[in-house]
C-alpha cells in the first residue's frame, strides 16, 4: 500500500471516529431536552482538536514505521491528492450553502454549526474515498 494511500485511510477513519464520538456526546447531553438546547460547542471543539491531533500522530507513526515510503511524492501521488481534494471540497461548498440557508432562515446556532461540521466530515471522507479508489483501481486525470 502506498504511503499516501495510508494517509487517506487515516484521514477517513479518524474523521468518522471523531464525528461518531461527537454525536454520542451530544446525543447523551440532550437527555430530556431539545437537541438544539443541548450543549454542543465544547464537544465540537474537542472533537475537531482530537481529530487533528490523532491524524498528525498517526501520520507520524506511519512515517516512522515505514521511513522509506515517506519520501517525496511523485507526479501520480500529487495528481491523486489533487483529485481527492477537489472531490471532497464539493461537499464543503454544499455544506456552506446549507449553513447559509439555515442562517437566513434564522435557525438555531446548533443546526448551523452541525451542518458545517458534518460538511467538513463528509468532505474528508469523500476525499479519502476518492484517493483510496484512485490508488486501488487506477487514476485517469481529466
Amino acid at each position: 500500500m502506498a504511503f499516501e494511500e495510508k494517509r487517506a485511510w487515516i484521514m477517513g477513519v479518524v474523521a468518522v471516529a471523531a464525528y461518531a464520538a461527537y454525536l454520542a456526546v451530544v446525543l447523551g447531553r440532550a437527555d430530556g431536552v431539545a437537541l438544539a438546547e443541548a450543549p454542543y460547542a465544547s464537544a465540537l471543539l474537542w472533537s475537531v482538536g482530537a481529530a487533528i491531533a490523532a491524524t498528525v500522530a498517526l501520520h507520524i507513526a506511519v512515517a516512522l514505521a515505514s521511513p522509506g515510503e515517506a519520501g517525496p511524492k511523485d507526479e501520480r501521488d500529487r495528481e491523486i491528492a489533487r483529485f481527492g481534494e477537489l472531490t471532497g471540497q464539493s461537499l464543503v461548498v454544499l455544506g456552506g450553502v446549507a449553513a447559509l440557508v439555515l442562517a437566513m432562515a434564522e435557525a438555531d446556532h446548533f443546526w448551523i454549526a452541525n451542518t458545517v461540521y458534518l460538511a467538513f466530515v463528509l468532505s474528508a471522507v469523500l476525499g479519502s474515498v476518492a484517493r483510496i479508489c484512485a490508488y486501488r483501481w487506477g487514476f485517469q486525470p481529466w
